[in-house]
């Protein structure tokens, strides 16, 4: 007679780490896109965004388009892999959430509304990313933990022939 052996069900911590690594994931697919989308308009169109004069932090606006064009791809690679549940992206996902806070910062001036709205998301991503605990997301990818994949000695011996 051969045992059987069942997966837990999910529990409720589970169910909260993929849905915050989903959340993370879909928000960071968000930001670098209209970080993308962002960036070729500064690139292409620099009349669309206002200019202030003696800014601290002033640079050219199409210097900036290629920072967010360049972060707003980075991110979408890395919600890829948070999708798969990679630890390098869950790094990664918060690395360039900071990034694009700063950028978003330095560029205040130029698209204030806009800037706001993607340091709020990109906050919210960081938060969503470093609430998971690390063993919740291999628990999501399919991998168990060695200390589940051993059986307690009682079941052991109950499920000798």
């Amino acid at each position: 007679m051969t045992a059987t052996h069942t997966r837990q069900a999910h529990t409720a911590k589970q169910e909260w780490a993929t849905g915050l690594t989903a959340f993370a994931a879909v928000m960071l697919f968000l930001v670098g896109l209209l970080d993308i989308f962002r960036g070729i308009m500064a690139i292409a169109e620099d009349d669309i965004f206002v200019t202030t004069r003696n800014y601290v932090f002033e640079f050219d606006l199409t210097g900036w388009g290629w920072v967010h064009l360049a972060l707003g791809v980075v991110a979408v690679i890395v919600s890829i892999g948070l999708l798969q549940t990679a630890t390098w992206a869950r790094v990664a996902g918060v690395a360039i959430a900071g990034l694009v806070i700063i950028a978003n910062f330095l560029s205040l001036p130029y698209y204030p509304v806009w800037s706001v709205v993607m340091i709020a998301l990109s906050g919210f991503i960081i938060w969503a990313l470093c609430v998971v605990q690390r063993g919740n997301l291999s628990d999501l990818s399919g991998e168990r933990p060695l200390s589940e994949e051993r059986q307690p000695s009682e079941e052991r011996r109950s499920h000798k022939v």
